[in-house]
């Protein structure tokens, strides 16, 4: 399975899903520590990808929905966006709700 492939069977596989530098527990960027600790205050379970440990991913996400930087966000198999975004979102609710309709369809 190319890396294409891989990414796109996240991203369709989970219902919410972040490709972000570490984890949520042990991020490795400011930014995706705050998009992750954002999408845990929804209350919603959600996966994520580390995207530093494939560097594969890491050079291809950037193609995939033609959005340049990390994290990346994808609600129902859309990217929802990065980091300013997501707390955005998370602050209208709209995030919380986006996430739980997901979720409850999954």
């Amino acid at each position: 399975m190319d890396v294409m492939e891989r990414i796109d069977q996240q991203v369709k596989n989970n219902p919410v899903v972040i490709f972000m530098k570490g984890s949520p527990q042990m991020p490795q960027c400011g930014f995706s520590m705050r998009a992750a600790q954002a999408l845990q205050a929804t209350g919603v379970e959600f996966a994520y990808v580390n995207v530093l440990t494939d560097p594969e991913i890491f050079e291809n996400l950037p193609r995939y929905a033609d959005w340049p930087t990390f994290p990346q966000i994808y609600i129902n198999h859309e990217l929802i966006g990065g980091c300013d975004i997501t707390l955005e979102m998370y602050q209208s609710g709209e995030l919380t709700k986006m996430c739980q309709e997901a979720t409850a369809t999954a």
